[in-house]
């Protein structure tokens, strides 16, 4: 071995034992390094643990608590052409705006010039009087028992956003306006996200448990600001998963209307037998994330 390389194997100094890759480095990895997103699925009402599409760990308590980083600073909307097929991995969106008002320039088959003006974002396009295009909104978290650990990107459905909700039990936005108007930011405070077991969809509502402290905040105002954390609140969910694109029409054809089914979980593709049959002798992998808050 190179007497150059043979310092790696010397051990390394005590200050570095405690330093994880930095934001330089990941930047310098490439694609397979540092720069997927780690996302937290609702799918089924269970906390699921998805990396580059897949799924490595499940956490089915009710609630999981998390200290919000970052939040998109706008509502998002997407719209699949095709109905929502259960298994499968997740497939890009034919259209989709990350500030609601118009498509963005990626989208394969935009279907408005605006989405206020789009025929897709009329009640009554999707399933009964739902929408076709769906609202959501992606924030960013840190584990309330690993602030400066991983960051997950979490999209949120319209009724985890929208509503005014009751005393601790309140949607996204109300929960933040409950926090600003007594002045206290939302990155200040230990969150408990839980199920609400009434919805026949995934629906999670919020409510503070209790305040950091100086170091835990700004700990958690230092995370805000990462690329791990931008990446989270920018990225669809077809991108995080590192799903590519569908290519671009030549034509922008408004496209019949999809029944999807308001808050459902991502189109995805069929999955063959033989994918199936693979999948069911895969080990249990909830254990990863047994320091998840109880």
């Amino acid at each position: 071995m190179s007497t150059d390389l043979a310092m790696l194997d010397s051990g390394l100094p005590d200050y570095l034992k405690t330093l994880k890759v930095d934001d330089t480095t990941k930047a310098l990895m490439g694609s397979g390094g540092g720069t997927a997103v780690k996302r937290i699925s609702i799918k089924g009402g269970v906390w699921r643990l998805m990396v580059n599409g897949k799924e490595m760990a499940q956490n089915e308590d009710r609630h999981l608590n998390v200290v919000i980083v970052n939040a998109a600073p706008k509502v998002s909307r997407t719209y699949y052409a095709q109905q929502y097929q259960e298994g499968g991995e997740i497939v890009a969106p034919d259209c989709w705006s990350a500030d609601g008002e118009v498509p963005d320039a990626k989208a394969a088959s935009p279907q408005s010039k605006r989405c206020l003006d789009c025929p897709m974002n009329m009640a009554g396009s999707g399933s009964g009087t739902s929408r076709a295009c769906r609202y959501s909104q992606r924030i960013a978290v840190a584990l309330a028992n690993d602030i400066g650990g991983d960051i997950f990107q979490l999209t949120l459905p319209s009724t985890s956003i929208f509503g005014e909700g009751a005393a601790g039990k309140w949607p996204l936005q109300s929960y933040a306006k409950f926090l600003g108007g007594k002045g206290i930011p939302i990155t200040a405070v230990v969150t408990e996200m839980r199920f609400d077991t009434n919805s026949s969809t995934p629906k999670i509502n919020f409510k503070p448990v209790s305040f950091l402290d100086a170091a835990q905040h700004q700990r958690a105002i230092d995370q805000g600001a990462t690329d791990a954390a931008k990446r989270a609140i920018t990225m669809t969910v077809a991108e995080a998963d590192g799903t590519k694109s569908k290519a671009k029409a030549i034509a922008a054809p408004v496209q019949e209307a999809a029944k999807v089914e308001e808050d459902a979980p991502e189109p995805v593709k069929r999955v063959s037998k033989k994918s199936e049959e693979a999948a069911a002798g895969k080990p249990d992998l909830s254990k990863i994330l047994a320091d998840w808050d109880d």
